[in-house]
């Protein structure tokens, strides 16, 4: 379906309401949003993207309103997309991030948007990477992204951060929790928040002592103390962003993800089997693919809900997807699923691939389905493929029907 008219051009000339509708639309995933997102393509990747996150608790928000005032003040505009977590009892989230932000709402060189997790792993939500291209295509200068309450694996905003800021608050453990691999990992400077609380010297010590362990002393990030309620040391953190000229980074992918993506879309172009399905891929990448299909009277059972055929066929074809994007053929060799909800017509259904493992004979993959609407996990199949070592072939002869290969479930 096509984007509705005059959206998207809108939205680059600054328009608020369309850059909120068009949010709207990537969010939930609509009817138009892949239409939106392909015309959004060519419009990102000017914008400075922040990544905030840490433990819950640890001030975030409140670090993110400051620097806000911060780069206001330098003539910076600012989008900030605040991600909440979802019950996983009653699916609702309360949106109260942005509560910490009001002092900015009437600013109109400020946009402020909340997501819902939506039950999405890594402290993101499932659309931000979307979002995220919606507000640099809007031309704010800097895009804040503030993750929920992440724990020490939580470390998806690496995939759509330019610089990644790790909140540390005084007195969470050790010195041997700090240097545990996980988010630490990740950082590119880390702020020691509420630095006038009494544990602050000490974590910043136990930080300090970690990144002396590290080999590349051009590789450590720096330690800054900040204080967001009175100021303190927010004007250091800010002059270190500025200094780093790393604007629009995460849209330059490597040779091998740009390679992948081309092979991918040319593997599922030619499947015949996917056209019958009505599988669509999102995106992919070298060892990643994700892959959507809208539910239609076609993937039906019997009592009306999505048969289990079909979604085995979505996470099956991630999976393919996935194993053979680095170009050699791949066969599946075990596989297993289980399915822990079901769907029904019209409902859109995601399925996302990821590599967990590769050697040179066998690779290991996660496929990870999930009901777009609102993130509920429908299935996991988890998959071990054997490496034959021949080429993934490239497009279908002239006048063939089908693809010598990359026909890429029946290549597994």
């Amino acid at each position: 379906m096509n984007a509705p008219p005059g959206l998207v051009e809108s939205l680059l000339a600054g328009d608020r309401r369309s850059l909120a509708r068009a949010i709207t639309a990537l969010e939930n995933d609509s009817d138009n949003a892949a239409a939106v997102r392909a015309l959004l393509a060519g419009h990102v990747g000017q914008a400075h993207v922040i990544g905030v996150t840490g433990p819950p608790g640890g001030g975030k928000s409140t670090l993110v309103s400051a620097l806000i005032g911060q780069l206001r003040a330098r003539g910076r505009t600012v989008a900030v997309v605040a991600v909440d977590p979802s019950s996983p009892i009653t699916g609702g989230a309360v949106l109260g991030d942005r509560i910490r932000m009001a002092a900015h709402q009437a600013d109109a060189g400020v946009f402020i948007r909340s997501l819902a997790s939506r039950g999405h792993l890594g402290g993101l939500a499932r659309s931000a990477a979307d979002v995220v291209d919606a507000l640099d295509a809007a031309n704010f200068h800097t895009i804040v992204v503030e993750t929920v309450g992440a724990g020490q694996s939580e470390v998806e905003i690496t995939r759509i951060a330019d610089t990644r800021l790790v909140v540390c608050p005084p007195g969470l453990g050790d010195d041997v929790q700090a240097i545990k691999a996980g988010v630490l990992e990740i950082a590119d400077a880390f702020v020691v928040s509420k630095a006038d609380l009494p544990d602050a010297q000490r974590t910043e010590r136990e930080l300090l002592a970690m990144l002396a362990l590290r080999r590349t002393a051009g590789a450590r990030p720096p330690v800054l103390r900040t204080v967001a309620t009175s100021g303190e040391g927010l004007a250091e953190l800010c002059d270190w962003i500025e200094r780093r000229e790393v604007r629009g980074t995460r849209c330059a992918a490597s040779a091998a993800d740009r390679a992948a993506r081309q092979l991918i879309r040319r593997a599922i172009a030619a499947d015949g089997y996917g056209r019958h399905m009505g599988l669509e891929v999102v995106a992919g990448g070298a060892g990643s693919a994700t892959v959507r299909m809208r539910i239609g009277p076609q993937h039906l059972n019997f009592n009306g809900r999505c048969h289990g055929g079909a979604i085995f066929s979505l996470a099956d074809m991630a999976l393919g997807l996935a194993c053979n994007s680095h170009g050699t053929i791949a066969a599946l060799v075990d596989g297993n699923i289980s399915i822990s909800a079901g769907a029904s017509e019209g409902e859109w259904l995601v399925a996302q691939a990821s590599e967990v493992s590769r050697s040179r004979k066998l690779a290991v993959y996660r496929v990870d389905v999930r009901r777009a609407a609102d993130g509920e996990h429908v299935a996991c199949l988890s998959g071990t493929v054997y490496l034959t070592g021949r080429p993934v072939l490239g497009e279908p002869a002239a006048g063939a029907g089908s693809s010598a290969a990359p026909h890429t479930p029946a290549a597994r």
